[in-house]
């Protein structure tokens, strides 16, 4: 048990120690000379490590797939930059005895690659500076700058996207948060590769100091201090230190380069050497004109007329085969032939129900709602059933989809028992840019409306997709368009959802595990019909009934003393009050509320008539709902909850008169749990 437990505990140290222990190489590598050997190898090893990482930025699917390139960007280049600390030890200490001094790797760049000619070392040097730091480093800077500062700005949009998709039931909340994490680890992740290329820049301009301080410095000791002449000095010294900056140039360029692909390269996953061919080859007319313009080239006298004739016949090969691709006919489904029927007879079988909810489309619509073609609107209509089906507490109905040639191509009609409630037109190969209120900029598009709440919105291209999120537009596909529309109309019409079938069917379901209180509650105490309107009531002011159990408690303690629906709906609402409060203030200590003046109050105690309406004149109801309406906009722009707070035989009747309202709750004193500290802001007069 011991043997496996060391084991064990070796294991996990091991795994942590490897970049500490390369932190302490890179630290000795500064500070104890290093022999030839030693420098071959790790100069052979920093070759290798910056290929795979190159390689690894090619062939990873998206860039957040590699979230730890930027830290491996700073350990590689401290890295390089402790090589050259020692390989020029060894070069000044030792560069007398000729090109070998450094060790094999730096005399084979030396002499193999550039011939032994410092000059042309010197010129093949300044080229791959040149193309490292002036082209590849500062264009992979600014690319990153740009993308980080993008990305921050379209972070609001982007959210606002994740919270659209989770209220229509597109995704959970599981779902949501992983990808509001990705918003987050992708804005970390530009944030750091904007300051992970200032490293590789530094590099690139350390490389050019680094070269000139070993070639003025080994002139000097070689010839003050070794007495050799000017000529050799030079060689040697020269040599060597371009043999050396070649070394660490190489794998400075392959790095530049790993920088600049995984900047340029777009957020989604996908293969980038496939997409790169698909994209590139897709259309045959590109290598048609390719090909004519080599062949034109090919036959100029004075050309080499075999290179520029041979690459246009592969040209114009590929273009064939690309056309041949493109030129094979999609299989066509035969027509099934309709056989001749006789005229059936009229039967109670030709009446059809009323859908409790309909959608309606026009024919350029079908294809969202086509199973068959793997519809989007199909799963998003299945999302919104299950996401309301959760927060109201009982089964949504299912949604019953058809063609209507009677609209207009791009229109969808939504209806409730046969009655519509709701449409509008979306474009089916564009999407949706929604201002949430706060955008950085305008966008190209066809300017609409948000058929769910109304806002601003255009219709733009796919391509402008990226476009509109860095500017702070929140963008959604149709499908979600109407998916969104579809789930705000169903929570406003709840109460028209729930029957005295979907009754039945929650108080069976409750009789699993409280058997006795629904014996005791219906019949005997209340009949269904009384239930199912007060569920209808609550549902109506949007309070959940999913607190069966609760409910069903209540009525059966005051349906004894009374049937009516509303009095009924009035004591569920204080049993309920701690849920109602929470939904509408969340986890506040204390809850900001509105109340009347006590004037005002006194006037609308006095028009209650039997306790049965409000005998009101309408010019105070108007100034009431302005009053209301204003406090109501200043809380929401504060991002608090509007509460009016009043006393409860007055907020059943407030309540319907001040429904239009946005953002208004309007709740009675004996709702509000007795822990709840209540902050009076304003009394309306």
């Amino acid at each position: 048990m011991l043997t496996g437990s060391n084991n064990t505990l070796v294991a996990e140290l091991s795994r942590g120690l490897g970049v500490p222990l390369l932190l302490l190489v890179m630290l000795a590598m500064m500070m104890v000379p290093l022999p030839p050997l030693a420098l071959d190898i790790l100069f052979t090893f920093n070759i290798a490590l910056s290929i795979a990482i190159l390689l690894t930025a090619v062939y990873v699917g998206r860039p957040l797939d590699f979230g730890v390139f930027p830290t491996i960007l700073l350990v590689v280049t401290l890295l390089r930059l402790a090589l050259n600390i020692a390989s020029t030890r060894v070069v000044l200490l030792n560069g007398h005895t000729g090109t070998a001094a450094a060790g094999k790797v730096i005399e084979a760049f030396g002499d193999f690659v550039v011939g032994g000619n410092y000059a042309v070392g010197l010129v093949i040097f300044g080229i791959l500076v040149i193309i490292n730091f002036v082209v590849v480093t500062k264009g992979a800077g600014r690319v990153s700058e740009v993308t980080a500062r993008f990305t921050l700005d379209a972070m609001p949009g982007k959210q606002m996207a994740i919270d659209a998709d989770l209220n229509a039931g597109i995704i959970d909340q599981e779902g949501a948060r992983r990808r509001r994490q990705e918003i987050g680890e992708e804005a970390d992740f530009y944030g750091s590769m904007d300051g992970a290329s200032k490293f590789v820049r530094g590099d690139a301009i350390a490389g050019i100091l680094i070269l000139f301080i070993n070639i003025i410095g080994g002139l000097i000791i070689g010839t003050a201090q070794h007495g050799l002449a000017l000529s050799a000095a030079m060689r040697n010294y020269t040599l060597l230190t371009i043999g050396d900056g070649l070394v660490a140039q190489i794998p400075s360029l392959l790095l530049s380069t790993a920088v600049a692909i995984i900047v340029t390269r777009v957020s989604r996953s996908q293969d980038m050497s496939r997409q790169m061919f698909v994209q590139l080859f897709s259309d045959p007319r590109t290598m048609i004109v390719t090909c004519t313009v080599m062949t034109v080239l090919g036959l100029i006298p004075g050309m080499p007329n075999f290179a520029f004739l041979s690459l246009a016949a592969v040209c114009a090969f590929a273009a064939y085969r690309m056309s041949q691709n493109a030129a094979k006919p999609e299989p066509v489904a035969k027509a099934a032939a309709l056989p001749e029927l006789a005229a059936p007879e009229v039967s109670w079988q030709d009446v059809d129900p009323v859908d409790m909810i309909g959608l309606d489309v026009g024919y350029r619509l079908i294809p969202l709602v086509d199973k068959q073609r793997n519809g989007a609107l199909v799963a998003r209509i299945k999302g919104v059933r299950k996401k309301l089906t959760e927060e109201l507490g009982f089964l949504i109905s299912p949604v019953h989809i058809r063609d209507n040639l009677d609209l207009s191509p791009n229109a969808y009609r939504i209806s409730l028992m046969g009655v519509p409630v709701g449409e509008s037109d979306v474009q089916i190969d564009k999407e949706l840019a929604i201002n949430p209120g706060q955008v950085f900029g305008k966008i190209n598009g066809q300017k609409t409306k948000d058929p769910a709440f109304g806002l601003d919105a255009w219709w733009i291209d796919t391509s402008q997709r990226e476009e509109a999120q860095m500017l702070g537009y929140t963008v959604v596909d149709p499908a979600t368009v109407v998916a969104t529309h579809l789930s705000q109309l169903l929570q406003n019409n709840a109460h028209e959802l729930l029957g005295h079938e979907e009754t039945q069917l929650l108080l069976e379901r409750l009789a699993v595990s409280a058997p006795k209180l629904v014996e005791g509650l219906t019949p005997k105490i209340l009949p269904m019909s009384v239930i199912a309107r007060v569920l209808q009531n609550l549902l109506e002011e949007r309070i959940p009934i999913r607190n069966i159990r609760k409910i069903a408690e209540t009525l059966a303690e005051r349906g004894s003393k009374s049937q009516d629906p509303d009095v009924l709906s009035a004591a569920v609402r204080v049993a309920l009050g701690r849920s109602i409060v929470q939904n509408v203030a969340g986890m506040r200590p204390e809850l900001a509320v509105l109340t009347l003046d006590p004037k005002l109050e006194r006037i609308l105690n006095d028009s209650t008539q039997d306790g049965a309406s409000l005998g009101l004149e309408p010019g105070l109801v108007e100034r009431l709902h302005e009053s209301l309406s204003e406090r109501a906009q200043k809380q929401e722009v504060a991002g608090e909850p509007a509460v009016l707070l009043v006393a409860p035989n007055l907020r059943p009747w407030l309540s319907r008169m001040m429904r239009g309202i946005r953002n208004l709750h309007v709740l009675a004193y004996n709702e509000v749990p007795e822990d709840k500290r209540i902050q009076m802001i304003a009394a309306v007069s």
